[in-house]
């Protein structure tokens, strides 16, 4: 088994990365004006007005069933075209139906946009084209082989056809469930159709194509040695599936079409679990992956068959955290990544078929205009890729232009709404904006209300400010009340330096406070509102956003022990000062980035515990993924199925359920499946009872047992019918997360 040592010393930097070499940014603008990012620069015909890429984000159920784009579709990029963007990269567009089993739903229908079907979907590409074009940006499709073993592995109880892939490989969702070995003439056919994919899309306008070929995705198992064991066939050579690819759109399109590569300069698995990648089943064919030195000679391949740019990133699904990096990882994370790209592209003088460089694109959480700027001045990249950001302020180039960077909505790398939320079923949207994906219902402008009312806002949390701002727009009185501090719940939850970007979004919440203040019509209440009171003041409506309560378990001892809640721990790490051994009870987000903190921040030793069978259970993959990693770096023991029966002073006592088939709570290089969906394959794995007694010894004990929402203040008024209108919004309506706060209360408000 190989190791790349650059590779290994990033995975050892991502774990405390803070005082290993990254920063923790801000949005500040000390290198105003961005001269650098906002110049222009040519690739094969064309040129791009600024050096900032929207990244390829899944343009999942934003297409009717047939694959044909809608105008949820067409508005979402239309908006981040108007807001500066120099290019558009689509989400994935398969062009491998009926050959990848996965891509298909029951009905032969699909979640995915479609530009394979038939001239019945060509006419929304060609509007989506001419929208981009019209604020002066390009656009790139993004086109995949297919997705093969990180597909929906549905299709074996939907179709009864088993997933394919390049070789004999284990599914991401379901490891006991095998794929099938695709044959060398579905993949010509694959390439053909490739071919004719980029031949439409040149044909509806749009301005180049963008292969998919990083993350384990099915170009990136026909590609490399890790996912492609094949023995014979032309496609047993890793490389040719990837260069007759690229040479089949070159003979389709042209020399004069721009062709952009994703690609991953390693799958980084060895790197990332070592001895594991000898021990775990589903690992153990996936050693052989290619090393840095192939990915780079490949690369030089692709360009000599056509490629004109690339990005690049490092990992795959069974690591997902490193190409999807969540909150708790540091920006600019693979800045170092792009310059031994840059660098080889520039010591062996690789230039495209134009005679141009090789634009490298950078990656990973770029979305902090000094940082970007910063990384093409020192020449570490040609142009900087932003995702997430862009759902959050689709203003953010014509922002970050203007120097108005102060107003920039920040993202809070949560991935429930953007990532999370299509893969529980919905569309992409975003926690911290919520007219992203919904451009097509919310215009830009907010309508002035007809009837000007006294509103009351009861908390200033996400959700109270977010409703308090828009109720402004709409020409209201505003009242906003807040017992506390602005933030609401996170606040403390923005304490830990992996919530950095928590932090940001923080004090983007303070300073829309501050510029309310300005308004007459605005008016920031400290203390406590009574039901009585706001009856008192005669308002038209009373907005009730009071946040969440939390839970305290019953144990026996529990009330003698020395015990505080986490978020008690995170407003005032002080009261852990003299605790060298603590428990954290609960093993939901809270818990386990609670225990995350004590550990790399404040040097404790950690055990973690938990109820139910999964840490985390509720939070996106890659967010997970990355904190339960680096919680077993770290020698956090964390006990998954144990329940806490009594407390004796230090002593905790414990139920652990040891049978056989309780998962390891460590699992990454797994998803939890979502609640809807059954795997057929492991009813052989059910879990049964085999508890053994334990006892913990402990200097403290952490409560991270959940919160209920706080819907007390509500009830009352609408008890005391304290106005005409009550609502009840946010946390304290459902205890949810940001995405919900924000997203219920811009709605409301802006109906009111």
């Amino acid at each position: 088994m190989e190791f790349d040592k650059k590779l290994l010393e990033l995975n050892d930097r991502f774990g405390d990365w803070w005082r290993k070499g990254f920063e923790v940014p801000q949005m500040t603008k000390d290198l105003y004006p961005y001269n650098t990012m906002f110049s222009p620069i040519r690739v094969n015909n064309i040129v791009i007005k600024n050096r900032v890429v929207m990244a390829p984000m899944g343009n999942i159920s934003m297409c009717d069933e047939t694959g044909k784009p809608n105008a949820k579709m067409l508005k979402y990029f239309e908006e981040r075209a108007r807001g500066g963007v120099g290019l558009i990269t689509t989400g994935l567009v398969p062009v491998s139906f009926g050959i990848d089993k996965s891509l298909i739903e029951k009905g032969e229908l699909s979640y995915f946009p479609r530009i394979d079907r038939s001239r019945t979907v060509f006419a929304p590409w060609r509007d989506l084209s001419a929208m981009c074009h019209s604020y002066g940006a390009n656009i790139f499709i993004q086109l995949t082989p297919g997705l093969g073993r990180v597909g929906n592995p549905q299709c074996l109880t939907t179709q009864y056809k088993f997933p394919r892939s390049s070789s004999f490989n284990p599914s991401w969702y379901m490891s006991s469930l095998p794929c099938l070995p695709l044959s060398d003439l579905s993949l010509t056919r694959i390439i053909k159709r490739i071919g004719q994919g980029a031949a439409d899309a040149k044909a509806c306008n749009i301005d180049g194509v963008y292969l998919h070929g990083h993350e384990g995705y099915l170009l990136e198992q026909m590609t490399n040695p890790a996912f492609n064991r094949r023995k014979i066939g032309k496609y047993a050579d890793y490389e040719r599936f990837g260069v007759d690819m690229v040479k089949e759109i070159r003979r389709r399109v042209g020399e004069n079409y721009p062709i952009m590569y994703r690609i991953d300069l390693s799958l980084m698995l060895n790197e990332t679990y070592k001895e594991k990648m000898d021990e775990v089943p589903s690992l153990k064919k996936f050693k052989n992956g290619r090393t840095v030195a192939d990915t780079l000679r490949y690369m030089k391949n692709l360009v000599e068959a056509g490629v004109d740019m690339f990005d690049v990133d490092l990992g795959c699904y069974d690591n997902w955290w490193l190409p999807h990096p969540p909150s708790s990882m540091p920006s600019g994370c693979y800045l170092s990544i792009a310059k031994i790209v840059k660098k080889f592209f520039s010591d062996f003088e690789i230039k495209s078929n134009k005679g141009l460089p090789v634009p490298v694109v950078a990656v990973g959480k770029l979305g902090y205009p000094d940082l970007a700027e910063k990384a093409l001045r020192d020449e570490k990249c040609d142009m900087i890729m932003l995702g997430r950001p862009l759902l959050a302020d689709a203003d953010w180039c014509n922002k970050a232009f203007a120097g108005d960077v102060d107003n920039i909505r920040p993202c809070i790398g949560c991935q429930e709404a953007c990532l999370n939320e299509f893969v529980e079923g919905g569309h992409p949207q975003c926690a911290v904006n919520p007219r992203t994906a919904f451009e097509e219902e919310y215009s830009r402008e907010i309508v002035r209300a007809e009837k000007k009312k006294y509103i009351a806002v009861i908390g200033a949390g996400p959700a109270g400010v977010v409703a308090a701002e828009t109720l402004i727009k709409r020409g209201h009185t505003v009242d906003l009340y807040e017992r506390r501090e602005i933030g609401g719940s996170i606040v403390p939850g923005s304490k830990p330096k992996i919530k950095y970007e928590l932090d940001n979004y923080l004090t983007y919440l303070y300073n829309v406070v501050e510029k309310l203040k300005a308004n007459p019509d605005f008016t920031f209440i400290k203390g406590n509102a009574q039901a009585e009171s706001l009856k008192a003041k005669s308002y038209d409506a009373i907005l009730v956003a009071t946040g969440t309560k939390q839970l305290k378990p019953k144990i026996n001892g529990l009330d003698t022990a020395k015990v505080h809640f986490a978020i008690e721990v995170l407003r005032n790490p002080s009261l852990v000062r003299d605790a060298r051994t603590i428990i954290v009870l609960g093993g939901g987000v809270v818990g386990a980035e609670t225990a995350y903190y004590l550990k790399y921040e404040l040097n404790k030793d950690v055990k973690l515990i938990e109820m139910d069978k999964y840490i985390m259970k509720n939070a996106c993959t890659a967010n997970r993924g990355h904190i339960i990693h680096y919680l077993e770096e770290g020698e956090v023991d964390i006990l998954n199925c144990t329940k806490v029966t009594s407390i004796d002073g230090t002593k905790v006592h414990v139920l652990q359920n040891v049978h056989k088939n309780v998962p390891s709570p460590y699992v990454t290089w797994q998803p939890i499946l979502p609640e809807n969906v059954e795997n057929p394959l492991d009813n052989f794995n059910k879990i049964g009872e085999n508890y053994k007694e334990r006892l913990l010894v402990a200097d403290m004990i952490i409560l991270a047992a959940g919160s209920v929402a706080d819907s007390s203040l509500f009830y009352e008024c609408q008890r005391l019918n304290a106005a005409k209108e009550i609502y009840n919004i946010g946390d304290s309506f459902r205890s949810a997360r940001v995405f919900e706060a924000v997203r219920s209360a811009y709605r409301c408000a802006r109906n009111i």
